[in-house]
């Protein structure tokens, strides 16, 4: 059976995804997920395209020992220098260089002739392999690109030292049977082929990714490039979780192993759904909410029968318990801690505390609190920006009514330690809460998107919100989950704000000597 690798990308082309902005302590929190996951290799981001992300990187390689981790870079001296720094103390580090070699990228974007191309590639592979032992090259649009080209290409690139030789179908375009034909193309064709190993990268904007992976896969690729669940530019990437999934139930026709755990896959996409805000369709394959549902009576006649006649994948395997252990206000410490080792956290003593506490205010709320409300619990808490001076929700009230013009009152304290409150009013509740906040705080705030929904079921679900806005012309984003929907609503609000100043706390320490 051949292995196939994994090489998860979330942490830099899911990242890219309109709307999605982790800080250090989340993105942080998905590479110990992904490790947990299995995948082989994680890009943990493109040290070079600002401060916060080489920070990122470089906390990510210190951290993780038991996956590869990986920094994009372009082809230039610059890049890879500032990518070394950010990962030359990771257990297994591995440089991702790319540059363009399609016929309309190389014209109207790089402005190179092939040749020029050609020698930046080789220059740069050869540069990069004097500091990493692993070097991956990728041939940006490689599936829009003249195969004669690119095989010289690949063959020059290994000759550098390049050790793995990635073919993205970078905007989605084509087919399986061309994105195979291209992987077989290149293994027969290329002299020194079997020195590397070949990668497939591919986005969805035809909704082919996975399709187009398994055909490289069938044709010679040894590694695969996704996110967890899709995300990414445009249409996304390859959705990792449906690849597994695929792989496992239809092994009859696809005879490859992964190392990954399929039980880690509700928990590593809901861990990825709350941190970016990107939600999930309810019939996403394999992770979405309707993905073991059945309504049709004729499908739930038959799935009462035997599991089987409609149900190729099991809740089970995919991390999904049927019979959960549901907390309560008389549970103790003890068994609140067993619990959240079993969800897969690890938190310090001074968390694990809040986060104890935390559960015990839910528990006098909500007379069962479940694993979908401890994971919210815990995710706020291990990725709560602790270390710097931020806004703080001191107290809030919302009067409306549909005879009454909605005022909310809000006590907030500042960074600078100072107790501030006012009153406003809006059209909404919502609104008249934001003009309140926004009365507050001496930034300049522009609301740019605000989504609403509820954790699990029932009348006492936690309610989550997520926001998009500009603070002071900087993009950001929050989230805020709480039983009341306004004060999750102010909490998301509150986290995207300070946010700002966690980047500006990043960008004020020492810059790394390149």
């Amino acid at each position: 059976m051949v292995h196939i690798n994994i090489f998860d990308t979330t942490l830099r082309d899911g990242e890219q995804s309109p709307g999605v902005n982790l800080n250090q302590l989340e993105k942080l929190e998905i590479a110990r997920q992904l490790e947990r996951f299995g995948v082989n290799v994680m890009e943990a981001g493109f040290p070079a395209s600002s401060h916060g992300d080489f920070e990122a990187v470089r906390s990510i390689a210190r951290t993780i020992k038991n996956a590869s981790v990986a920094g994009l870079a372009r082809a230039t001296k610059s890049d890879i220098d500032i990518t070394w720094e950010a990962l030359k103390d990771a257990a297994d580090p591995r440089l991702h260089v790319f540059i363009a070699t399609s016929p309309i990228h190389m014209t109207y974007k790089l402005k190179k002739t092939p040749d020029e191309v050609m020698r930046q590639a080789v220059e740069m592979v050869s540069y990069g392999k004097s500091k990493f032992s692993n070097v991956e090259w990728s041939a940006e649009d490689a599936s829009r690109s003249d195969l004669d080209f690119l095989v010289r290409m690949i063959e020059k690139v290994i000759e550098a030292g390049a050790t793995v030789i990635n073919l993205p179908d970078t905007v989605g375009y084509t087919t399986p049977e061309e994105y195979g034909r291209m992987f077989r193309y290149v293994r027969e064709n290329v002299p020194n082929i079997d020195k590397v190993a070949l990668s497939a990268h591919c986005h969805d904007d035809l909704g082919m990714a996975i399709a187009n992976s398994l055909a490289a896969i069938e044709n010679g690729a040894t590694q695969v490039e996704g996110t967890i669940n899709g995300i990414g530019e445009r249409a996304g990437n390859a959705a990792l979780e449906e690849l597994a999934v695929a792989l496992t139930i239809r092994n009859d026709k696809y005879p490859y192993s992964t190392n990954l755990h399929l039980k880690e896959i509700k928990r590593t996409s809901d861990l990825v759904r709350k941190l970016t805000g990107m939600t999930i369709a309810p019939n996403k394959a394999v992770v979405g909410q309707n993905a073991f549902s059945h309504e049709s009576g004729i499908h739930q006649d038959g799935v009462l029968k035997h599991a089987s006649t409609y149900e190729i994948i099991t809740p089970e395997l995919v991390g999904i318990q049927a019979n959960q252990l549901v907390l309560g206000k008389h549970s103790g410490r003890h068994a609140f801690k067993d619990k959240i080792m079993q969800l897969g956290f690890s938190l310090t003593d001074e968390k694990l505390l809040d986060a104890f506490k935390d559960f015990k205010a839910l528990t006098d709320r909500k007379k069962e609190v479940t694993d979908e409300d401890l994971f919210t619990i815990l995710t706020d808490i291990q990725t709560d920006i602790t270390d710097v001076k931020k806004y703080e929700l001191l107290a809030f009230q919302v009067q409306s009514g549909s005879s009454n013009l909605p005022t909310a009152t809000v006590a907030l304290m500042t960074p600078e330690g100072i107790r501030v409150e006012t009153a406003r009013t809006g059209k909404g509740s919502v609104e008249s809460l934001y003009n309140t906040l926004e009365a507050l705080i001496k930034e300049e705030i522009h609301l740019t998107k605000f989504h609403l929904n509820s954790v699990g079921q029932g009348r006492d679900a936690l309610a989550e919100v997520h926001v998009k806005m500009t603070v002071n012309s900087i993009t950001v984003s929050g989230r805020g989950s709480a039983q009341d929907v306004l004060e999750a609503a102010a909490k998301a609000f509150l986290n995207a704000v300070n946010r700002v100043f966690y980047n500006q706390t990043l960008v004020r320490k020492e810059p790394a000597q390149i």
